[in-house]
């Protein structure tokens, strides 16, 4: 990793080093990187980069996380929510920071910290345009988001002529980018619907930049999108999942950035007369015994209660075990049996083994949630 990025980052984790053996979420920076170059592999030199650091950077820390795609030469950065942007400029951040859901009530933050709102909607056009006009602002930076299919927010094709004819007697705001978001870009089977979305993205941002009287960026394909319609990348592209190491490729070199690992706390040996373990007595003690491994997280650490009673496999000393009983709130028990396992040893509940997708197929869900579960309790440290 390049000198100059480590020496940088280095400072903003280093209080997050202290307790770290206790529960932590390790950050791999080299993979953070790899992942970044991978990416940026496959776009033309002139392609801008946005990278998402939304939702506590996908659990991995925003302002930590921020800081080195700063530095490794993300050109934009973006977030959900105003509080989320706010955040990242008050961590010193400096770089172009778009705001995904701006609402309707948080302009005059979004201006006083230099962030680029998304207006998907007239109304929220409007009620920027009056806050700026207050404050005697013009030409202020905004990306408008258009409804291509994926039907939560952004114009519709009927919405654009109302949409032209307000930008065009507005001098408040400047247009700096007109984007829109595939429902589907990782599913093969939903290609035609994807690509359909890509022409009529095209065809209503180029109508809407003929009215505009200058060329503001595209951008359109995510993470997936990237990966497998790279020919479409348009004048700038979002990286989300794909960044931490998450792909739509089966094939895919990415590598996970985040490994989420625990202590030991204690060891017990239960015999069947000991009776049950955890709470509801969902635990069994076997009729040989079992020897059980309490570790310091539970469902408030993003443990899901659903991998109660066995169907949760997390990995000690080398070995898969299974839980046993019901998660708690802090803890949980692993089954232990005929295991070298003593207290201070390392329990890795995502990583390398087991997966994060491995633990996201247990639990039908996706990587995504699993990451962002993962609380800020949770100290994150560095590791290369």
């Amino acid at each position: 990793m390049p000198a100059r990025i480590y020496a940088k980052f280095i400072p903003i984790f280093a209080p997050m080093f202290i307790n770290s053996d206790f529960s932590r979420l390790e950050i791999n920076l080299n993979a953070c990187l790899d992942n970044y170059k991978y990416f940026r592999s496959k776009l033309e030199d002139s392609t801008r980069l946005l990278v998402l650091v939304k939702a506590n950077a996908y659990g991995h820390g925003a302002v930590e996380f921020a800081s080195l795609m700063e530095e490794a030469g993300a050109d934009y950065l973006a977030v959900a929510y105003p509080v989320e942007g706010i955040e990242l400029r008050q961590g010193g951040i400096k770089s172009p920071v778009m705001v995904l859901t701006a609402g309707t009530d948080s302009f005059e933050q979004i201006v006083n910290y230099g962030l680029e709102p998304g207006i998907p909607n007239l109304c929220s056009l409007k009620i920027l345009c009056e806050v700026l006009a207050k404050r005697g602002i013009s030409d202020f930076p905004v990306h408008i988001k258009l409804d291509t299919g994926m039907h939560r927010l952004g114009f519709v094709t009927e919405e654009l002529q109302e949409l032209q004819e307000f930008l065009q007697d507005c001098r408040y705001v400047r247009v700096k980018s007109v984007y829109s978001h595939l429902a589907a870009a990782d599913d093969p089977e939903n290609d035609d619907f994807t690509l359909g979305q890509i022409d009529l993205f095209k065809t209503n941002a180029d109508r809407l930049t003929e009215s505009l009287g200058y060329k503001p960026m595209y951008h359109i394909l995510n993470s997936a999108g990237i990966e497998r319609f790279a020919q479409y990348q348009f004048d700038m592209v979002r990286l989300g999942i794909g960044i931490y190491g998450v792909s739509a490729l089966e094939d895919s070199t990415l590598t996970p950035v985040a490994s989420f690992k625990c202590k030991v706390l204690q060891i017990k040996t239960l015999r069947p007369e000991d009776g049950t373990i955890g709470y509801g007595r969902h635990g069994k003690i076997a009729p040989e015994g079992t020897v059980i491994a309490t570790i310091p997280v539970g469902y408030a650490d993003g443990i899901d209660r659903h991998l109660s009673c066995g169907k949760g496999i997390f990995s000690v000393n080398g070995h898969r075990v299974p839980t046993i009983g019901n998660i708690c709130m802090d803890m949980c028990m692993l089954d232990v049996t005929g295991l070298d396992v003593k207290v201070g040893d390392t329990v890795t509940i995502f990583g390398e083994d087991p997966t994060i997708s491995e633990l996201a197929s247990i639990l039908g869900t996706i990587p995504y949630e699993i990451l962002t579960s993962v609380p800020r309790r949770i100290e994150r440290i560095i590791v290369k």
